[in-house]
């Protein structure tokens, strides 16, 4: 259960020690010694509970007696592990369970397996049916974030964007050239923008094909879209100020 143990170090980082996801799979040892497998799950794990936190931390609460208290966030965050795994991700119950119960083994955490185990049991046969009948776009935003939304843009709009989130990011790519062929070989959808998007791409970026030679690079299609605004650039001199990484200059490289 090591891709666990780690997203359990990550989710201790991120909801009790405040750090952003990115900084703490950076500054956790334990994550960088995984194999990429085990490192695409861990995070996985990790994003779905931060994705689904609301949901998550609305049946546990339904299903305990009374709050966990400092002692117990260790527990905690292997309930919402555990939850993650049940509910939003295509894992077997029974391994979702197992390997949730075994992270409470030895230390400051053993007096918690039965409560792991009974909570995940009980959120097993009645998890789905309760979340089905909750909100779960407002549930999943932070109800200053929610007002906010609904304020300025309107109920239906909340309701969408707190939706979007609940979705995982597609990676956009834009190529040198030879659009219609690296949408074939890279399994992509043509964007209208001239930029290809992968949905539900889990593997390394640095082994799918073309990345080795340079022939597209990761870029948001947003941000793929301002040296597109300055039409033909050829034989034009271009200054390119304040524009790190560095994709805008490929695109008006390679225009």
């Amino acid at each position: 259960f090591m891709p666990r143990t780690v997203a359990l170090h990550l989710l201790d980082a991120v909801i009790n020690h405040k750090q952003l996801l990115d900084d703490a799979l950076v500054q956790t040892p334990s994550f960088g010694a995984l194999e990429q497998r085990d490192r695409a799950l861990a995070q996985q794990i990790t994003r779905t509970v931060l994705r689904h936190l609301g949901e998550i931390n609305f049946i546990i609460s339904s299903f305990l007696d009374k709050p966990m208290g400092k002692k117990g966030l260790g527990a905690l965050n292997i309930m919402r592990i555990g939850l993650a795994q049940l509910l939003m991700l295509e894992i077997a119950d029974h391994a979702a369970v197992d390997t949730s119960v075994d992270l409470c083994r030895g230390g400051d955490l053993a007096p918690y397996r039965k409560l792991v185990n009974a909570i995940l049991r009980r959120a097993q046969r009645e998890g789905a049916a309760l979340l089905a009948a909750q909100d779960i776009a407002q549930l999943n935003t932070p109800a200053w974030l929610w007002q906010s939304w609904v304020t300025a843009y309107g109920e239906d709009t909340a309701r969408a964007i707190a939706g979007q989130h609940l979705i995982e990011a597609p990676l956009d790519i834009t190529p040198k050239g030879e659009l219609a062929q690296w949408a074939d070989e890279l399994k992509a959808e043509l964007m209208p923008t001239g930029t290809l998007r992968l949905h539900g791409h889990k593997g390394p970026i640095t082994e799918l094909p073309g990345f080795a030679e340079g022939a597209w690079w990761v870029q948001d299609i947003a941000a793929s879209l301002p040296a597109r605004l300055l039409g033909d650039v050829r034989d034009l001199d271009v200054i390119d100020l304040c524009a790190a990484p560095g994709g805008k200059t490929m695109e008006l490289a390679a225009a």
